[in-house]
Order: structure tokens, then sequence, then C-alpha cells
């Protein structure tokens, strides 16, 4: 269960926790990725492009938010992975 209280309410993003089609990915788009810019502005004040947080819209600049933000972290899953990937998961999203 997430904790966060920008993400906690979210349907879509408790699912990320536990389904792997929930995951977020380039050409996903409304609140949910709108949450997560919200985050990663919050967080480590990366870069979105206006249009795509406007749009709410899981774009290049958010995919590479995203990469910088799990690469800085550690984020990977060693069973399948050398390095970060741009995706919101399981594990990016805990």
């Amino acid at each position: 269960m997430l904790i966060s209280s920008l993400l906690r309410d979210d349907p879509r993003l408790q699912a990320c926790l536990v389904d792997d089609a929930a995951h977020l990915t380039v050409g996903s788009q409304g609140r949910a990725v709108a949450k997560v810019q919200m985050a990663l502005l919050a967080l480590d004040w990366l870069r979105i492009d206006d249009g795509e947080i406007r749009s709410q819209a899981y774009g290049p600049s958010t995919a590479a938010a995203v990469l910088s933000f799990k690469s800085k972290r550690g984020i990977i899953n060693y069973s399948y992975q050398r390095s970060a990937d741009n995706i919101v998961g399981k594990m990016t999203i805990a």
C-alpha cells in the first residue's frame, strides 16, 4: 500500500505495486501520470516538458525524468535488467 499522500488515493498507482499491466510507460496518460510528474518535480526538480504536464502525458521528458530518478537511486530489477529503465513499475512506485 502506498503511503504518500500524493499517491495513495490513486487506484492506478496502487495497482502499479502488484500488477505489471498497470505500469506507467511512454504513451500513458491521466491523473496517475500527473501525480508521478508532480512527485518527480518535488523530489528531484527534474525537468519535464510543460506540454506533457498540461496534457498529463507520459512522453519523452517524463520518461527521461523517471530514468534519472531510478538511476540516482539504483532502482534496477537485477533478475532481468543491467541498468535502470524509464518505466514506473512495482519497484519505482514503492
